[in-house]
């Protein structure tokens, strides 16, 4: 198993935004890039195949979606996570990002509040900011290394909000939110008259003894609830941009596909959707694999860090393969974070502050890579560390 996502797979010279685009992210082309959020491991061999198959035909014209891709997601979200979703709630989209934003432009109006809970995702904060609506924070807490909502705060802001969008799990902290947690956002939810956009499109990526559960399986009535959701994470093709929203209200569902196709918005093309399909019908043992080895990874992190880089405390996360680094200890700026692990570590992660004023401190690393590349990574940052110290007088 292991031998599977130890494989080093060249992607320089593909085009990979990862990988070519180092110079132009980070001033240096030699860093190790563990940034943005795709993996370096080769999707899943079925997937490659019938993308294989589909590319033998000499003709990529304009391209329907089956009845049997709609089947696909349907039949997976029943068996992995117990949710059985209608047929005609599923809107197809090229990404989770342009289905916030679609989201956020057919639903509310300009001025209106969305509530966003950094540290979070960018985007986040752009799909209000960008569409001239009211940006709302409910910033996480952060206590003894452990993240939840702050619903006293969310209490005070929550009655002149229009809508929330909700990160379940959560880039780039990585929680997996409980039951208890969801139940009492749905509840205020309902007392406030929010809509919710749920991005889910983590919601694979769990690691064992966690359990995520999808925010409308949970509500009695989930017309308030729309989750975004999509095969690119977790099988690793998200260069082929299909995703898809899952939205039960029949006025909201409308509403979103009437903006898409005001704007001309297709989501089919003949690669993506075979290989959102296939994802679906034949990548559960991949991914099965994939968590463990993660894991793995994850712990190894976890356990180097204490030994030797102390002062870089790990928010342990529950799901996906993004860390999310406590480097306040270390006593930088975040210019100076950025230029210590560019060009001292050469290491390339995303700064923390991405992610909110709350992200100041922190950085968040991506160990979808074979796990040499990431332990390698933590000794360049172990003597860039060391070096600093001798600089500084600091020994020991």
């Amino acid at each position: 198993m292991s031998e599977k996502f130890d494989r080093d797979i060249d992607r320089s010279g593909t085009n990979s935004t990862k990988f070519d685009d180092r110079l132009g992210i980070f001033g240096n082309a030699n860093v190790m890039p563990l940034w943005v959020a795709d993996m370096d491991f080769a999707a899943p061999a079925e997937i490659t195949h019938a993308l294989i198959r589909r590319a033998t035909h000499p003709i990529y014209g304009y391209t329907l979606v089956p009845e049997s891709l709609y089947e696909s997601l349907i039949d997976w979200l029943k068996r992995r996570h117990h949710w059985h979703v209608e047929r005609e709630w599923i809107i197809l989209s090229p990404g989770v990002v342009p289905s916030l934003t679609a989201a956020v432009m057919a639903l509310t109006q300009p001025r209106e509040q969305v509530i966003v809970q950094p540290p979070v995702y960018f985007p986040f904060f752009s799909a209000a900011t960008k569409t001239d609506r009211q940006l709302v924070l409910n910033p996480l807490h952060l206590e003894q290394g452990h993240y939840t909502i702050d619903f006293d705060q969310l209490e005070q802001i929550g009655a002149d909000a229009r809508m929330l969008l909700f990160c379940s799990p959560h880039n780039p902290v990585g929680r997996v939110w409980r039951k208890a947690e969801l139940t009492r956002l749905i509840e205020m939810a309902q007392q406030y008259d929010w809509l919710i956009i749920s991005d889910e499109i983590h919601a694979d990526l769990i690691y064992p003894g966690q359990l995520h559960y999808p925010l409308a399986n949970l509500a009695q009535n989930a017309d308030h609830i729309i989750t975004a959701i999509a095969p690119s994470k977790t099988f690793n093709i998200p260069g082929l941009h299909l995703s898809a929203l899952i939205v039960p209200n029949k006025t909201h569902r409308a509403a979103i596909m009437h903006f898409f196709d005001m704007i001309h918005v297709s989501a089919a093309n003949p690669f993506s959707i075979i290989a959102f399909e296939t994802a679906y019908r034949q990548g559960e043992k991949w991914l099965d694999e994939l968590m463990p080895y993660l894991r793995e990874t994850r712990d190894q992190v976890s356990a180097y860090l204490s030994e030797y880089l102390a002062p870089i405390q790990l928010i342990k996360p529950e799901g996906t393969y993004l860390l999310w680094l406590d480097c306040r200890a270390l006593n930088m700026s975040d210019n100076q974070l950025k230029h210590f692990f560019i060009h001292e570590a050469e290491v390339g992660l995303s700064p923390g502050i991405l992610f909110g004023r709350e992200g100041s401190g922190f950085m968040r690393m991506n160990i979808g890579t074979p796990r040499h590349h990431i332990m390698k990574a933590l000794e360049n940052i172990k003597k860039a560390y060391d070096r600093m110290k001798m600089r500084s007088g600091k020994i020991g």
